[in-house]
């Protein structure tokens, strides 16, 4: 079912997923569509850090682009990214979390 190539995609999407910058983007974008002003309010990046970071996520098809009068709009392609997002974030608290108590339960034994 899968093969090399499907892998290969599969990779290069939690790549250009994985930067922190495009993951506040997507953060910010979650439940509405923004256009770069609001961007740079809701993330802190500069609107040239901001510009470039959704060309890539255009490219690769995880935000859609709209234009409006001077703005360009961009929300998130497919809520599933967003449920994905979620998940991965699930994951994280529950090994650091289990982390913590490892430590923890090291610590009380000395």
């Amino acid at each position: 079912m899968y093969n090399e190539e499907f892998f290969l995609l599969h990779s290069e999407l939690c790549k250009t997923i994985s930067n922190p910058r495009r993951q506040a983007i997507l953060f910010a974008l979650k439940d509405k569509e923004l256009n770069v002003n609001e961007l740079v309010d809701h993330t802190g990046i500069s609107q040239a850090t901001i510009s470039q970071h959704l060309s890539i996520l255009k490219d690769k098809g995880i935000v859609n682009f709209r234009k409006q009068g001077n703005s360009s709009y961009y929300s998130i392609s497919n809520p599933k990214i967003m449920k994905a997002y979620d998940l991965m974030s699930e994951v994280l608290e529950e090994v650091l979390e289990f982390k913590t108590r490892t430590i923890k339960e090291a610590s009380s034994k000395r």
